[in-house]
């Protein structure tokens, strides 16, 4: 996830449904930073969703922490996102 204008932030989700828990904050920047993590995301074929409000939010939290249950709705719009960018075309 990313934003801008100014110095760029990123903010890097991990979700794995099988382990019951709520998508954690992998990793976070700014500047260099966050282009970096940007840039490894795309090499990867990881989606990137621009949304500076949550951006901004998620940036508040720890690296290793898991999403706090007021910021679920959020999370789950961008689970959706993830989920129709990875669906197969019909």
């Amino acid at each position: 996830m990313a934003n801008q204008p100014g110095p760029r932030r990123a903010v890097a989700l991990k979700y794995d449904p099988k382990s019951g828990g709520a998508p954690t904050v992998v990793a976070k920047g700014r500047g260099a930073l966050a282009e970096r993590i940007v840039a490894l995301a795309k090499k990867g074929n990881v989606p990137v969703r621009e949304d500076a409000n949550l951006v901004r939010v998620l940036s508040r939290l720890k690296v290793d922490q898991e999403i706090p249950p007021e910021l679920y709705q959020a999370v789950a719009a961008i689970l959706a996102f993830l989920y129709k960018m990875n669906r197969p075309p019909v």
